[in-house]
């Protein structure tokens, strides 16, 4: 065990160096990495993680590497994947806080070169991903309207809705259909565990803002702050940074400029968003109140994944749940068709440049099977170069 260990944290690791792009992406990358390199498991048992994943709330992405995790080498599992995946840009924000201010991430080139990666990456994530999940024309169609919706309602509550309008037609749809049992993954938590786990997620949620009353201190409100921020957005990181900035600003622990500068730095780096707090923290109360709200923000979705995995063997064998997650996988794939439009296309092609760069991008991960850390580097590289050519 003590080997799968090591792999897991040095296979997280890697993603945590090189997978940018925001939440959307990193799904593109988990799918590369995990299923279709490693083949830890299958796609559908992939795509129904991610499925489930988006039902909860905080970091999907990361909710789905704390599950692979999990899957592969239980509760250590899932930890060294979080741990692995989030490290890099926790440091890299850490050291943010300390040394810059005024960062201006946003116009160098090579994070321009980033965000038009992430083009590339998440249409090669869709095109596998619907060959699988949406091979027939209901399916398709389902994908479609999802799409459009998520287009038209870009929130966090209309994507839950979409997913659930989706359950429902695809539990009409395929009730009566047989299919194939699915995989069956290799959770060796048990329920009391997952019972445990869903305890402490809302003891905390109701008994932090009691202790923070009665032991007031910077710490327990920060705790208090960052647990209840992670623990109730939907929406993934683009939502967080705005919650926490009405959470932390007018409180006085962080001046408006320093926020934003933070925020910046926050979208230059891989991996979660959620990490922008690791920054918030340092920028507080040095490296411990990066730890604390580090923490903090994070430990509301690994009790949220301990509390549902264990179950989610039982639930995903009914042939009605089944039947929905058919419905629910093809949505996925229609909410990621209107990501790669908003916010990731629009955020990164703003001249034929861009879109040379994206294509070419997309055809050395699809055609050429190159590593994605390498077309990231090269998009990096093409992102300098764009910016000299003007």
């Amino acid at each position: 065990m003590f080997k799968t260990w090591v792999e897991i944290l040095l296979v997280s690791t890697k993603l945590g160096l090189t997978s940018f792009g925001g939440p959307v992406a990193h799904l593109g990358y988990f799918r590369d990495e995990y299923v279709k390199k490693r083949k830890w498991l299958d796609e559908r048992s992939y795509a129904d993680l991610v499925a489930l994943c988006q039902f909860l709330p905080g970091p999907a992405s990361s909710q789905v590497g704390i599950s692979i995790g999990i899957v592969r080498g239980g509760l250590v599992g899932g930890f060294l994947s979080w741990f692995g995946f989030t490290m890099p840009s926790v440091i890299a924000l850490i050291l943010f806080a300390y040394f810059v201010s005024g960062f201006q991430a946003e116009d160098a080139g090579w994070i321009n070169g980033l965000k038009i990666v992430a083009v590339a990456v998440v249409a090669q994530a869709i095109l596998g991903m619907g060959k699988n999940l949406t091979p027939d024309r209901p399916r398709i169609t389902i994908a479609v309207i999802a799409a459009v919706s998520a287009l038209f309602f870009p929130t966090a509550l209309g994507q839950i809705a979409i997913i659930l309008i989706a359950g429902t037609a695809g539990y009409w749809m395929y009730k009566n259909k047989e299919i194939p049992k699915a995989e069956k993954l290799n959770i060796s938590i048990n329920k009391k565990t997952g019972i445990l786990a869903w305890i402490l997620f809302f003891g905390l949620l109701i008994l932090l803002p009691v202790i923070r009353q009665v032991f007031p201190s910077i710490w327990t409100a920060m705790f208090d702050t960052f647990y209840r921020v992670g623990s109730i957005v939907f929406g993934g990181g683009h939502v967080v940074l705005p919650m926490i900035e009405r959470e932390v600003v007018p409180q006085g622990w962080i001046s408006e400029e320093i926020f934003l500068a933070g925020y910046g730095a926050a979208q230059a780096v891989p991996g979660p968003l959620f990490t922008f707090a690791s920054y918030l923290g340092a920028s507080m109360n040095g490296f411990a109140g990066a730890i604390v709200a580090t923490a903090a923000m994070f430990l509301p979705s690994f009790l949220l994944v301990v509390a549902m995995l264990p179950f989610w063997n039982t639930l995903r064998e009914k042939s009605s749940v089944q039947a929905a997650l058919m419905g629910v996988n093809a949505a996925v794939v229609g909410i990621l068709l209107a990501a790669l439009y908003n916010p990731v296309w629009t955020s990164s092609i703003k001249s034929t440049g861009d879109f040379a760069l994206a294509l070419i991008a997309f055809a050395l991960l699809v055609y050429w099977k190159l590593p994605p850390w390498l077309v990231v580097l090269a998009a990096a590289l093409g992102g300098i170069m764009l910016q000299y050519i003007g």
